[in-house]
């Protein structure tokens, strides 16, 4: 009787030993296979052990009735209706009763479209789309012993999604001898703007891409880094000029919207620097890695960006109390409050996620017409930083308040200077109005240089980041005006100085013609 105790025991003991558990199989297949893994995982997810303890929301593991439709709810937001003839073809045996169904979320970044070198190609049936992943989530959906597909009977698939994503295709993940990658053959979508909802005549790997035919060449990816990377450079070079016009003017003409473009041009220079110091750094041989200093270097850009955004920010408020509330806006130390917001909330906002280990090496997966994968690294938020799209989304939302709230001060400008050329009220004569009629056209053209400087100082082109995730001339448009920003403050910089000039000059031959000055927008 003991003998027998002690050889089930240690039957027992083998068989949990030689089990893995059901979180290690995608590591373990990864180790054997990274190149096609999902082959290793599908035929060890039937068969692992599933942990005590584990979130029944992302793994399902279940037996279910052969004749009859099964479904699955995964994390609350994904739905699998399998139907029967797809769990009776799953069949071992046809007199089986009940077959094993199983559902998995995978996170995205396990799924990497390769295109293996050999010495024989076979030609795929599609080209792999490229696109992001909704929710970074695929979904594994598989029943039985036997592959299912070619059904007649589709299995359905909804995946809910808290934003608005318009453009969406369902695929599954394809694997072939040479290439690997996501097709959308036997799947059809239908989004009705709450969920997508996918049918297929098989089971696989399955996730909804979000702008799936968005591609960017290999040409057009380089030209897009040396726009942003020579813009970057003269941005930073001009902010750095623009200081000097702004001290000599401040020392001129000390007024608080002077020192606000200076504070301004100060936060434009940082984020053009740091990000030219994030971008080289990872070329380097000492900077592979999660260093101090990439995670220095992530920190300094984040906190720029973020000083960027809230001194324009600023400056629409300021924009807004000149024309809005004339008179009675005097602050005591006005400008040392505005530097407070200005300075102190990037500082408070970067040591908030300096502290949660925000910072490191990020790396871009980018795709080139010939379904070539290449990375881009930078020194930013880290890749596998699990709080990293909340911060995203939330510098992201502070961006688009200041881009609405600017444009709507922006657009009180360009009233305010509609009626006050409008105004023919006060001409005395008709020579004077023979003399305005003729300097209208100079005028237009001076308020439309001051609209543009004004978009420029609001940030207004910061808006076209909605439209690099819709067409390749956006992307192109966003690089241009954005790197080239502190190019445009230089410029804004040179026409204040020679109408402070003009000003004086005026004056110094006619000091009764002096008027006050308000404010130098």
């Amino acid at each position: 009787m003991w003998i027998t105790f002690v050889l089930l025991t240690l039957c027992f003991s083998l068989t949990q030993t030689t089990t893995i558990s059901c979180l290690l199989v995608i590591h373990e297949c990864q180790k054997t296979d990274p190149a096609r893994w999902t082959s290793c995982y599908e035929d060890r997810i039937a068969t692992c052990r599933r942990p005590r303890g584990s979130p029944s929301s992302d793994f399902k593991h279940e037996r279910v009735n052969s004749s009859q439709e099964a479904e699955i709810t995964m994390k609350h937001k994904y739905t699998v209706r399998v139907p029967s003839l797809a769990l009776r073809r799953s069949r071992h045996q046809e007199s089986e009763e009940e077959v094993l169904l199983v559902a998995s979320v995978i996170n995205s970044t396990y799924f990497k479209p390769q295109t293996r070198q050999g010495r024989f190609t076979i030609p795929q049936r599609q080209a792999p789309l490229q696109g992001e992943v909704l929710g970074r989530e695929v979904l594994f959906v598989k029943a039985g012993s036997k592959p299912v597909k070619n059904l007649t009977q589709l299995i359905e698939l909804r995946f809910k999604h808290s934003k608005t994503a318009m453009n969406t295709t369902c695929v599954f993940w394809e694997e072939y001898l040479n290439k690997s990658g996501w097709s959308t053959s036997g799947c059809q979508t239908n989004n009705n703007g709450q969920e997508v909802i996918c049918s297929c005549n098989h089971l696989s790997f399955f996730a909804v891409l979000v702008n799936p035919n968005l591609k960017v060449d290999e040409s057009k990816e380089e030209r897009l880094s040396y726009i942003t990377y020579v813009g970057s450079g003269l941005s930073a070079l001009f902010s750095f000029i623009s200081l000097f016009i702004y001290v000599g003017l401040h020392r001129r003409r000390p007024e608080k919207a002077i020192s606000m473009h200076m504070q301004l041009t100060v936060a434009v220079f940082c984020l053009h620097l740091g990000f030219l110091a994030c971008s080289f750094w990872v070329l380097l041989p000492s900077g592979n890695g999660n260093t101090w200093v990439c995670r220095g270097l992530g920190l300094f850009l984040h906190w720029s960006l973020v000083a960027t955004f809230t001194w324009v920010a600023l400056e629409g408020f300021h924009l807004y109390l000149l024309l809005v509330r004339v008179f009675n806006i005097y602050v005591r130390r006005y400008v040392l409050k505005l530097s407070i917001v200005g300075w102190g909330l990037p500082t408070l906002v970067a040591m908030i996620c300096g502290v949660s280990g925000a910072y490191g090496k990020y790396i871009l997966e980018l795709k080139n017409s010939k379904n070539q994968t290449s990375t881009s690294e930078i020194c930013w938020l880290r890749s596998d930083f699990s709080q990293r799209e909340l911060v995203l989304y939330m510098t992201l939302g502070f961006l688009c308040l200041v881009v609405l709230y600017n444009s709507c001060m922006l657009g009180l400008v360009v009233f305010k200077l509609w009626g006050l050329r409008g105004d023919t009220g006060g001409y005395e004569s008709s020579s004077d109005w023979k003399k305005m009629k003729k300097e209208r056209g100079p005028r237009l053209w001076k308020d439309c240089a001051t609209v543009l400087g004004l978009s420029c100082v609001l940030g207004i082109p910061w808006g076209l980041a909605t439209a690099t995730y819709a067409t390749l001339p956006g992307i192109y448009l966003f690089t241009i005006l954005n790197s080239l920003q502190g190019l445009f403050l230089f410029l804004w910089s040179v026409a204040l100085s020679c109408k402070s000039r003009a000003e004086q000059n005026v004056s110094f031959r006619d000091p009764s013609s002096q008027k006050m000055t308000t404010t130098s927008f």
